[in-house]
């Protein structure tokens, strides 16, 4: 039954990436059921990866709120970096790069873009050391303070990789850069009334700031272009009214989600 739940989990959270990417930028890129599908498998891999690594029981209400945040972060690392680092793609329909880019040049050798990638991941895994170090000796809660640092880490992370990667072509803007970290922290809050383990609560506060800045950008301001297709005209006009088929499907994941919240205080 663990593994069903866990697999409900990553099925849930796979749904919801997909949806929202899906509902962004099929309208330029078209849609095709191996594109939709990619992050809903990662997730479906990502889960009892997750869970049994980290001791989540996906039975529980506290368990189902760690574990999908996790998850989320996990298969959004995991395509990130391969967008970004190893697939090779024409980078001339997006207005800002996909593939590791300095002020807009992407490097032609894969190698380069490789090591590079590799940079990112030393860089998050010291975060997740020094969560480690900082972590409270067991039966002992951290400080408030200290909760909100840690969990904080993964949004700062964003925002500098954001940043380098987007500011020197749109622009900087303080409201964007500081959003992730702030967002962040109140989830890394929530998340400590389930978790006590910082490694879980920073992963699951960054999983779901992006699930809810994806939601953000993508429901209230359906009609503005993401960022790496701004100016790019709609070539699939189509999609415009076949993509609002999977809102139900979007809206039903976050209420799922907001009863798990609920369903783990009450409880």
């Amino acid at each position: 039954m663990n593994l069903v739940c866990e697999l409900l989990v990553g099925l849930s959270a796979g749904a919801h990436t997909s949806t929202w990417g899906m509902y962004k930028d099929s309208i330029h890129e078209g849609f095709t059921v191996p594109r939709y599908l990619r992050s809903t498998f990662v997730s479906l891999a990502w889960a009892p990866v997750v869970a049994h690594v980290a001791d989540i029981d996906a039975t529980t209400a506290a368990g189902i709120v760690v574990l999908f945040g996790v998850t989320y972060a996990m298969e959004r690392a995991t395509t990130e970096f391969w967008k970004t680092f190893i697939r090779d793609e024409d980078q001339s329909k997006y207005f800002i790069p996909m593939q590791f880019h300095v002020f807009g040049h992407v490097p032609r050798g894969r190698v380069v873009r490789l090591l590079v990638g590799l940079g990112y991941v030393g860089v998050a895994l010291v975060l997740l050391w020094l969560a480690i170090r900082v972590q409270p000796a067991p039966g002992t809660g951290g400080p408030l303070w200290q909760i909100l640092l840690v969990a904080s880490a993964g949004g700062w992370f964003s925002a500098c990789a954001g940043a380098f990667k987007d500011a020197p072509i749109e622009g900087f803007e303080w409201f964007k850069f500081f959003r992730s970290p702030l967002w962040a922290a109140f989830y890394g809050f929530l998340v400590s009334h389930f978790a006590t383990s910082y490694v879980l609560i920073a992963l699951a506060a960054i999983g779901y700031t992006v699930a809810t800045l994806e939601t953000y950008k993508t429901f209230f301001f359906p009609s503005k272009p993401r960022g790496k297709f701004a100016g790019k005209p709609v070539t699939h006009p189509e999609m415009l009214k076949t993509r609002q088929k999977f809102v139900p499907l979007y809206a039903g994941i976050w209420v799922g989600v907001v009863a798990a919240f609920v369903a783990g205080f009450v409880g």
